[in-house]
């Protein structure tokens, strides 16, 4: 939902949308079109990276205004290909740990599965870490269903939106990016439905009045750098579920058949 009529208000579902190497993200997008009956979609992709991250607990005692020192760093977005090899290990570092897998040799049992020497499958995880393929090990929380004690991790989903000059979204991304309350920051093309904005932001928080004041930080913080912002917007998200994202080709093979879809059909091809 949005507070004001504005550019976007019309497009009522957002979602995360990955497919892997060799697969259309367009025609992922027509086939779940025609699935749910949505009338028209936008596909952002996201071209530079300035926050990408977790951490809602800690970001409620965060002041407005309160940021990094130095401007963010952008993270390209470009594709990484990789062997059999490697995906077969990504694939069983990627898999949860079961509690009876916590063990002292950790690593010895997904070796096994990958069918690798445990010299050769650590070897191989360090080439996924050189490549800045690896994240981070963390328990998952999703972001407003009650906790099993009945309290919320955070309320209110903020998604904030930029428009500035052509040719300075790196530089206004990494000035946003600086600010402590995001947990994601991107440039991302709205394009003329959403008043061609081309950074966004989001941030979460039990308190709708101090996100907004948060975001009014964030606009000081530009204006004082001199930078040009045409059209600005905020959506807020009352629902949003967090579920696994999977990037495996096998995987996703695997799903199309489970559908009754060919997989070649959804390949990159003219």
């Amino acid at each position: 939902t949005t507070d004001r009529q504005a550019a976007g208000h019309d497009y009522r579902l957002w979602t995360t949308l990955k497919v892997p190497q060799g697969f259309s993200l367009r025609r992922h997008c027509e086939y779940l079109q025609s699935r749910i009956g949505a009338e028209q979609y936008s596909a952002m992709p996201a071209k530079c990276l300035f926050v990408l991250g977790v951490g809602h607990l800690r970001r409620r005692t965060i002041e407005p205004g309160s940021k990094s020192g130095r401007p963010a760093e952008a993270l390209s977005t470009g594709v990484v290909r990789l062997t059999q090899r490697q995906w077969a290990v990504l694939a069983t570092l990627k898999r949860e740990f079961t509690p009876d897998e916590i063990v002292r040799d950790l690593w010895t049992r997904r070796a096994e599965e990958a069918e690798l020497p445990l010299a050769e499958f650590t070897a191989t995880a360090r080439e996924l870490d050189s490549l800045q393929l690896m994240g981070r090990f963390s328990t998952f929380l999703e972001h407003v269903k009650p906790l099993s004690t009945g309290e919320r991790v955070t309320r209110y989903n903020a998604l904030f939106h930029w428009a500035v000059p052509p040719g300075r979204e790196i530089e206004a991304g990494r000035e946003i990016g600086r600010h402590d309350i995001l947990t994601h920051a991107y440039w991302r093309e709205g394009g003329p439905a959403f008043g061609n904005v081309n950074i966004m932001a989001v941030a979460h928080g039990m308190d709708k009045d101090l996100l907004l004041r948060h975001r009014q930080a964030i606009d000081k913080h530009l204006a004082s750098i001199e930078m040009p912002v045409s059209y600005s917007n905020l959506f807020w998200g009352g629902r949003s579920e967090i579920k696994p994202s999977e990037v495996l080709p096998v995987a996703y093979e695997n799903w199309c058949r489970s559908i009754g879809l060919d997989p070649e059909l959804m390949t990159e091809r003219d």
